[in-house]
Formats: C-alpha cells, structure tokens, sequence
C-alpha cells in the first residue's frame, strides 16, 4: 500500500474525529484538510496526490455556486411572505387539534422543503410553533421534532430540497454519470415521506418527550426581575471593596451584571474587581431586592455628572431567541460582542445541545442553534426583534418592510429553475445564477441581502471537502475501500448476483447513515458518493441504485440532534435530550433504510 493511501485516510480519518469533536467550526477543519494537501504536494511533489491546479479545479464545480443561489432564492421566498403565509394557515388549523394539527404542519413544512432550503424555513417557524403549541395546550416539544423531520422528508424528494442532492448530482456528473433530475428523487421520496408521516401521527403523541423551554423552567418569583443602575459614591464606604464584601453576591436578592467605569463594560471577571467611586453598577434584582438596592449605603441612583441624570428602575423581561444561521454573533463570545451595550439586554443562561450553561458565560463563543436566556427592559426586547442575528421565540417575527407585490416574480424564477432542470433545458447552476440576476434586477432583494442570506460557512466546507475527496480518488483510496467492500460481497454465501449487489447496496445506505448522524451531511455525500460508484463497478452493476440510496441516506438523519442543522436548532429551542431523537428517530430511520432497499431496486435496476 503507497505512503500517499495510508496519509489521506488517516487526513480523512482526523477530519472525521473533528467534525465530531466540534472543538473548532466544521468550516475551519475542511480548510485545514486543504491547506493541509497544499503543504503535503509542496513537499512531497508527489504523483499520487492531486497537484495544486487539480485542488483548485474544485472551484469549477457547479454545485456550490448553485447552493449558494439557492440559498438567496430561499431568502426571497422568505422576504415575499410565503413563511408569513404559511404561518397565518397553520394559525388556521390550530383549532383541529393536535393529531390533525400534526399532520396539516408536516405536509405544508414537506411541501414547502421540497424547493426552498428549510433550514430558514424552520428557523423562521420556531417561534409560529411554540405559540401555536400553546393554543391547542401541548408541549411544544411535541411539535419541534416533528417540524425538523418533516423539512427533512420534504427536502429528499427533489433535486434542490436539500444541499446534499445539489452536490452529488455534480460529484457524478463529473465522473461521467447522469446528473439527478429534478423530481428522479421523488420515487423513493414521497413514499418515504408519506411512511414518516403516518409513522408520526400515529406514534409521535406517545413518543415524543414533554420538556420544559428555558423560560417554563424558571419559577414565577425568579421571572420577576428589574433592572437597575446604581452609582458607587466618591465617599462611599464599598470603594475598594469587591462585590462579595460590597454585600452584592446575590444573598439579598441582588446580582451584579455589569460595571462600567469611565462609559467602558470591564472584561474579565467583575466579582474580583475593586470597585472605584464613579463605577456604574448593573444590577439584576428580585422584587425584595429593588428597596435593598434603593436603601444601599455606599451608592446612589443619580449620577455623580452634576446630579442631573436620574437612573431608572424597570421592570425586567425574560425571552428566549435562538442565535440565526448566518448571525455575525457566530464564533464571537458575548464579552467580545459586548451584548449588554449592544443590545441592552442581559444573557442569563445559554441552552446548547441539551444542556444548559450559566457560568462563565461570557467566555463562550455562540454557535448557531444555540439558545439564549435574556433579560431586558420591554423596550430592548421590542427594539431586539428587528435583529438579523437572534430570532426571539415568545412570538413570530413581523418583517420591517412588505414585498409581497414581489411574490410572482419569486414565484416565476423558481418555477422557471424547476422547468429548465425536469426538462433538461439548461443545467441547474445556469438556472439558478439568471434566476438571482432576475431577483436582484427587479428589486425582490437587494445584493447585499442576498450575499448576507448566503452560508458562506458552508460553501468553505463544501470546498474544503471537494478537495479531500480528489486526494481520496487520485491516492487511489476510494478504490481501496470500494474493492475491499465488492471483495466482502464475493466471499459472501450467494451465488445470485442479485442478492449481493442489494447487501452492497445496503452496506453502502448504512455506512452512509451512520456517517450523517455524526457528521455534516455534505461532508458524508463528498465522502460517500464515489465510494458509491466504485462500489458498483467492481461489482459490474449500474452505479445508479447505489448513488440514489447515498443521497437518501445522507438526508435522513433522524436519530441524533447533530447530524442535521435543523435538528440542531429545534435540540437547543425545545429543552431536548439526545435520547429523544434517539427514541422517536431511530425507528423512522430504520423505515427509510427498509423502504429505501425494498424501493430503489425495483425503481433503478441493477
């Protein structure tokens, strides 16, 4: 076995362990891979890793470019008010109850999946299903789940539901396979969806968790809270003493949140802080703690600045919002983005997969998904909504400006994208470019909202991973596993030829599942697809039912809260727990894995 097999599985193998890990961005680890491969070619000039025009050759592929249009198409649907559409008809049939409630959602979230990018979609929905679950007095974690899964089933029954498909139908193109048709997916898909569906409505009641929110775990007492601003005086007896000494530990109802001296919020940790006279003390306070704070010696409610300015006291509020996908908050700790001056609120707690984080918060760099507990005044909530970055969950958000004149024109360029792919008229990246050109030109969105609503995040692992994927294929690793699982398949007991290929087929769809539900999705289709088509070469049958069922496999992730974005969010948003997906995942998964082995040979024939 050459050096150059054994150095690209274990690369693989590292950047499998890291994706899991999670101790750096998914992004971050793809671009190590390829900075890694650069610097392995510059030292080695070896012939069996791809040179530096053949990585770079990674950036002619078509199906990034188109991802990243589709997600400015979503955008547009989104600012055109097909999610405020569909919020005002779920709001419709609230009043059918929870069994019918359950089913309407899942079919008009699938629908609507199936051709815009449903990360957005559920995102956007968080807050429409926790409000509608309160109306038909359930737990929204009843809901939650099934909002994720339904975006999935939708997603895999087009080309465009879901990144993974986009990308694989380039991978083969470029290995001289036939690119996936628009709705070629949908004979497995819809079967599928209609199973998962059924499998939900019939068992998701039974199955599914109660679990409490961040805000309903609170007790009554501790969500009434007030804010207030204390000076310390120049004469006062606390100058010099620490928060501790100074009696502002919490034991009286009292919390420090904040102290600012000289107009600046101190960093590093305010509890061993000498306090100066002058210093602008936040406080958060119980009820009983609001007279204490009033009768403190030492401070002042006015300024010391010629006594003018009177410091207030209000009435606090606590709300939860989740961190958005594409939020500038994303890597940036809550000291760095200095949240309190910000945004004039106070983050109190952060849920984040399945676990809540209340100490040492202002270190912790946000990801997407996770949940914040807030305090503000009602005037900081109210002026926080209209923010890109942190989407409130107590009610839906209402879009600053209405451009739902613009909607046929949304409308018509995705129809169009959809024509020209079921027709083979033009490829789906030309499609998708005029169709943005168009959205842009006539106003539906502006550029830089459109470049903003782009995961560039993703683009980068995506790349990242195109790269990985040529060293696999050039070292001549993915023939080494393809040969190595084709050569299981001949020492196998079974002389039918036929039986197999499906145990191949099978293997291929489970390693695949297994592979998403730690992973990204598209790190694993990037991984998965020419191990696919190697696969079914050596095994001398049509690549095709193998590429298929990598597809499905790499979107059906049920069973964990990490291997799909959208389940990550409603993991942090709904109070779960990782066996909960577990629980009501694993059986749908292993529905997708039986209907898929049962459909897809009897559809795509080996």
């Amino acid at each position: 076995m050459d050096w150059e097999i054994i150095f690209v599985i274990l690369l693989l193998i590292l950047a499998l362990t890291s994706f899991i890990m999670e101790k750096i961005p998914p992004d971050l680890t793809a671009l190590s891979v390829f900075a890694i491969l650069i610097l392995a070619q510059g030292v080695t000039h070896s012939t069996l890793l791809p040179s530096l025009p053949d990585m770079f050759q990674v950036f002619t592929n078509s199906a990034p470019i188109t991802i990243g249009a589709m997600f400015i198409l979503s955008a547009a649907v989104q600012n055109c008010g097909v999610v405020d559409t569909l919020s005002a008809l779920l709001e419709k049939v609230a009043k059918v109850g929870y069994t019918g409630f359950l089913l309407i959602m899942m079919l008009l979230i699938a629908g609507i999946s199936g051709f815009v990018n449903n990360t957005p979609v559920v995102v956007i929905l968080l807050p429409v299903i926790i409000t509608l679950a309160r109306k038909i007095d359930q737990p929204a974690s009843k809901l939650l789940i099934p909002l994720s899964y339904a975006s999935i089933l939708g997603g895999t029954c087009t080309l465009i539901g879901t990144s993974t498909n986009i990308l694989a139908s380039s991978i083969i193109t470029e290995q001289g396979q036939e690119p996936i048709r628009m709705f070629e997916l949908a004979k497995v898909g819809l079967p599928l969806l209609g199973v998962g569906i059924v499998y939900l409505v019939i068992f998701g009641k039974k199955l599914l968790p109660v679990r409490e929110t961040l805000t309903t775990m609170l007790s009554e007492d501790q969500r009434k809270e007030f804010l207030t601003e204390v000076f310390v005086k120049p004469d006062g007896e606390i100058i010099g003493q620490k928060i501790k000494e100074a009696g502002l530990d919490g034991k009286r109802g009292i919390r420090v949140l904040e102290i600012i001296r000289h107009g600046v919020s101190l960093f590093g940790d305010i509890r061993s802080t000498p306090l100066e006279a002058g210093d602008r003390l936040i406080l958060k306070c119980r009820p009983s703690g609001v007279a204490e704070a009033r009768g403190m010696k030492g401070v002042d409610l006015v300024s010391e600045a010629g006594g003018l300015e009177q410091i207030t006291t209000d009435e606090g509020t606590m709300v939860e919002g989740v961190v958005a996908p594409n939020s500038e908050l994303v890597g940036r700790s809550i000291r760095e983005i200095n949240f309190r001056q910000r945004f004039r609120t106070v983050v109190m707690a952060v849920h984040r997969q399945g676990r809540n984080i209340s100490q040492k918060l202002r270190s912790i760099n946000l990801r997407p998904g996770d949940t914040l507990l807030m305090l503000g005044t009602q005037d900081a909530i109210e002026n926080l909504r209209s923010s890109a970055d942190i989407l409130l969950l107590d009610k839906p958000q209402t879009p600053a400006v209405s451009l739902r004149r613009k909607l046929p024109v949304v409308l018509c360029v995705l129809a169009g994208i959809i024509i020209c792919s079921s027709f083979n008229l033009m490829p789906i990246a030309g499609s998708t470019i005029i169709g943005v050109a168009i959205l842009f030109l006539t106003g539906c969105m502006k550029p830089k909202e459109g470049y903003a609503a782009v995961d560039w995040g993703l683009l980068i692992l995506i790349y990242g991973m195109l790269v990985l994927g040529t060293a696999l294929q050039k070292s001549g690793a993915t023939d080494l596993v393809a040969n190595s699982l084709s050569g299981l398949a001949r020492v196998l007991p079974f002389e039918d030829g036929y039986i197999s290929a499906i145990l191949m087929l099978a293997v291929c769809y489970l390693v695949t599942a297994i592979l998403t539900e730690l992973l990204s999705n598209n790190a694993t289709v990037v991984v998965m697809t020419p191990i696919a088509i190697g696969l079914a070469m050596s095994l001398e049958v049509d690549p095709r039912p193998f590429i298929i069922a990598t597809c499905i496999a790499a979107s059906a992730s049920f069973s964990t809260p990490i291997g799909y974005q959208t389940n990550t969010y409603v993991y942090s948003v709904g109070g779960y727990r990782f066996g909960d997906f577990i629980k009501i995942g694993l059986p749908l998964a292993l529905i997708y894995f039986i209907g898929s082995m049962y459909l897809i040979p009897k559809v795509w024939s080996f």
